[in-house]
């Protein structure tokens, strides 16, 4: 499933005109293939050993393009560090309170919400938020023992 999502990830950035160069393509797979929503930092650590000569900046600039494609969401909690999430489809988020783990779940759209919003407000939606707030599994069984 990973490697159709980098093929489409790969062909979303080619008809942008966007040059995929080896640092892109390995930021692109790490997303991919990474469940945590990772930092930009993280990704950088996690390829500094492939890619010596690649800076932080770099993968900073990379994330700003597939955001600005539609291929990453940035997702910020307030805290220090954005996150990062490849797109493949609508969700939303849990986020542990102790620990900061970030976790998908599928849930239906809430596009009713956004037209009762507008309705009442007379604002034009462009979208909208759902996060979840509590503990992981790992931090409520530690807060146990």
């Amino acid at each position: 499933m990973s490697a159709d999502y980098l093929k489409d990830a790969l062909e979303t950035l080619k008809d942008s005109g966007v040059r995929i160069t080896p640092q892109r393509h390995a930021i692109l797979e790490y997303l991919i293939s990474s469940m945590t929503h990772p930092t930009a930092d993280e990704i950088y650590k996690a390829l500094e050993s492939r890619f010596p000569n690649m800076s932080v900046a770099t993968v900073y600039n990379n994330l700003r393009v597939f955001r600005e494609v539609g291929l990453v969401k940035e997702l910020t909690y307030g805290d220090a560090s954005s996150r990062f999430d490849f797109v493949t489809h609508e969700h939303y988020h849990i986020i542990c309170e102790d620990c900061g783990k970030i976790t998908d779940f599928q849930y239906p759209g809430l596009d009713e919400i956004e037209q009762f919003a507008s309705h009442v407000s007379g604002y034009q939606i462009s979208h909208h938020r759902l996060e979840v707030y509590g503990l992981c599994p790992e931090c409520a069984n530690n807060k146990v023992n």
